[in-house]
């Protein structure tokens, strides 16, 4: 018997049936604090005075940063992110209810949030069609995706649902030795585009296939990505300690953790 309220079984339902959730940010305050550092990262990187509108300036800063200097352009933003100290914090507030509902309240979290900057007409950045357990990723792992900026279209990502993605795991071994793109050809007509806003936040199966294309849009993507998982579900490749960190183990946990059984 499940003890969930309705609300829990809402959103479990929704993501089992289409993979992914998108809701609104639990922690507005939280968001627009992310936002404001990326501005002023953005900004110090660029030597701008603050004076654009931020939702102007991360959409057109292709205009300001060149497709060859974008990986160090981002690679210098991400860093600066990663090291504020309530970063990862202000994070995890994002989805923390919602990550409660569909993992668990004792979670592990991804040590750095990733970031996707995607130019229109760039294929600099592309992300071709995986899914990430096909690499060593657990399946009890979540990605919780928080843009930046409104993403729709090919500004967005897909998703491959459930059932066509059993149906593709079972084809799996006949696919052998076919490159991505063809696999993405053989998928196209069923993949999900996943339509995001600012002030939204997806939460979705990593186990599934997904991926991006060129941006055809004409506004830049801004995304980041991180991962989440129960404390005592079982890990991958990426361990605990070398990938992930408890944030929420509960006292019981930590005491159980600790207890010696008395030897006569």
């Amino acid at each position: 018997m499940m003890f969930l309220t309705e609300s829990e079984q809402q959103i479990s339902a929704e993501y089992q049936h289409q993979g992914y959730i998108i809701r609104p940010v639990a922690d507005l305050p939280a968001l627009v604090w992310i936002r404001e550092q990326f501005i002023r990262l953005v900004q110090d990187a660029l030597g701008l005075v603050a004076d654009d509108e931020p939702n102007v300036l991360l959409n057109t800063i292709h205009e300001r940063v060149s497709s060859a200097n974008l990986n160090s352009f981002r690679l210098k933003i991400i860093r600066g992110i990663n090291s504020l100290d309530n970063f990862r914090l202000m994070y995890f507030r994002v989805a923390r209810p919602y990550l409660e509902t569909l993992v668990g309240n004792e979670l592990s979290m991804q040590l750095r949030v990733n970031l996707s900057i995607q130019f229109p007409g760039d294929d600099s950045s592309l992300l071709p069609v995986h899914a990430d357990t096909w690499s060593g990723d657990s399946p009890f792992e979540v990605v919780v995706w928080l843009p930046l900026v409104d993403c729709y279209g090919t500004k967005a990502m897909y998703l491959l649902p459930p059932e066509p993605a059993a149906e593709l795991n079972r084809e799996f071994g006949q696919r052998a030795g076919a490159s991505s793109e063809e696999l993405y050809q053989a998928i196209a007509h069923q993949v999900k585009w996943l339509k995001v806003k600012y002030g939204e936040v997806l939460i979705f199966n990593q186990a599934l296939p997904h991926g991006n294309r060129v941006n055809e849009e004409l506004e830049t993507r801004w995304s980041m990505n991180c991962r989440f998982k129960g404390v005592f579900t079982p890990y991958g490749d990426k361990k605990i300690g070398e990938f992930f960190e408890p944030i929420t183990l509960r006292a019981v946990s930590q005491a159980g953790m600790s207890y010696d059984l008395p030897k006569l």
